[in-house]
């Protein structure tokens, strides 16, 4: 099992944030082999579908070489130009095929890890003992046994391709050079396509164990994914921070409502509950502020303050408080006990008998599933 340099064991699979990391710095998965055999599908089809008039053009480039006439050849200024004539025929004759193997070349490593780019220079590549070590490592051997295990199996497919063809091959310097080349083209294909039936079985084990090497080798431990989780959920502190601020922000939105409210409901000294009330937009009271001791006592400063009825209940706020939400409408289990507190301070209201003191309201209707004694 893969160890770190404090030779703790990677045990645990690598996070999407190490690998992410590793792509950055261009540690992604790629397999040889796959893009080997992508490279010899390409030219099979290539040589098969473009290989009988790739071979005449070449034919007629080859005559039209040899019916130069002496004497330009002779003129040390028209040699250049012949010469340039004849390599621009060429690279026209031969672009659909190179085309299409540099398409597949660019292509093929995209297949299995995608596309990367990185300027990532690691110095301890160029440590000659670090090198003479990552020779003889395990990856160093898996890809020399791979090497061997290809060369013996495409070397006896291709031995075995000459053995079955060799009369179709010597048969090829009796046909007349035009039918001759395009069956020079046609067998060349096939035997490119066959050539790729081994290469399936070697890229058939490639790929699942470059992932597999990949993946071990971006493996973690117990302690790097702590300290990956401590690094993105931030350090307590700062937590601790935040939150800290995130309640006064919220606090003091809160304590801004404060003046909007009809009625305070306090017990007397601990709680504090403030409800507001309009008739023609809700559809019952609701909680705009509430709070426990010192929150408590700023919101009764505060409706002392912008004169707002305070009625002490001890039993009500400490179920508005509870089982009460900020900024929703009450419970509808205290709709009643609610509803016969506003009624008392409208008429007090009305009748110009508000004092500013505290109106004690112990008897009002609290149903017991809503109670905390």
């Amino acid at each position: 099992m893969a160890e770190n340099e404090d030779g703790q064991e990677r045990t645990e699979e690598a996070t999407p944030r190490r690998r992410q990391e590793a792509a950055e710095k261009g540690q992604i998965v790629r397999s040889r082999e796959l893009a080997t055999l992508a490279m010899l599908l390409a030219a099979a089809a290539g040589l098969l579908g473009l290989g009988p008039a790739l071979l005449e053009g070449l034919a007629a480039q080859m005559r039209a070489g040899l019916a130069l006439d002496p004497r330009k050849i002779a003129d040390p200024g028209q040699l250049p130009v012949a010469l340039g004539h004849a390599f621009v025929d060429l690279l026209v004759l031969l672009a659909p095929f190179l085309g299409l193997m540099l398409v597949v070349a660019l292509l093929a490593p995209l297949a299995l890890g995608g596309w990367t780019f990185s300027l990532h220079l690691k110095w301890q590549n160029l440590n000659v003992a670090q090198g003479i070590a990552r020779l003889f490592s395990w990856n160093s051997l898996m890809e020399l046994f791979k090497a061997l295990i290809k060369f013996l199996v495409v070397g006896g497919v291709a031995v075995l391709l000459l053995w079955r063809g060799e009369a179709e091959l010597l048969h090829l310097g009796r046909e007349p050079l035009m039918p001759a080349l395009a069956h020079a083209a046609h067998t060349l294909g096939w035997t490119f396509l066959i050539l790729t039936l081994p290469m399936l079985l070697i890229a058939g084990v490639d790929v699942p164990f470059q992932l597999i090497s990949f993946l071990r080798n971006l493996r973690m431990t117990k302690q790097e994914v702590r300290e990956e989780m401590k690094d993105m959920d931030g350090k307590p502190e700062v937590k601790a921070r935040i939150r800290r601020l995130q309640q006064e922000f919220a606090q003091r939105r809160m304590m801004e409502k404060v003046p909007t409210a009809d009625v305070i409901v306090t017990n007397p000294e601990h709680y504090a509950v403030a409800l507001q009330y309009q008739p023609d937009s809700m559809k019952a009271p609701v909680i705009v502020a509430l709070g426990l001791d010192r929150v408590a006592l700023r919101i009764r400063e505060l409706a002392g303050q912008h004169k707002i009825p305070r009625v002490e209940s001890r039993l009500l706020a400490r179920a508005l408080y509870y089982n009460g939400a900020l900024d929703k409408p009450i419970p509808v289990g205290l709709y009643q006990a609610v509803a016969n507190i506003l009624a008392y301070v409208y008429r007090l209201r009305r009748d110009g008998e508000l004092t500013g003191d505290p109106i004690v309201m112990n008897e009002v209707p609290v149903p017991p599933d809503l109670r905390t004694e």
